[in-house]
């Protein structure tokens, strides 16, 4: 499987996987306009022992199976006061 990955000018990190380059629509409207116009990043062959750098490739195949699209957000910020805490327990 082949899909077309886009970056959002909007969001820091947050990347759209789409079937088709350019075809945005599975993408629900109210998505779009978050994510902002897409700036388009790569192709990329999804096959069994590919690693993505954030993402499951499974959980990424089976959305754009089921929904036409994978929304790949950043990961959590770090909370650095919790960390502290339970570090002093």
């Amino acid at each position: 499987m082949i899909c077309a990955i886009y970056r959002s000018p909007k969001k820091l990190s947050t990347y759209l996987y789409v079937k088709q380059r350019d075809d945005f629509s599975a993408v629900p409207a109210e998505l779009m306009k978050t994510f902002g116009r897409p700036e388009f990043t790569m192709l990329i062959k999804l096959m069994g022992e590919r690693k993505l750098a954030q993402a499951d490739i499974e959980v990424v195949k089976k959305a754009l199976d089921e929904k036409g699209y994978y929304l790949q957000l950043p990961p959590p910020p770090v909370n650095y006061l919790e960390e502290y805490k339970k570090s002093k327990q």
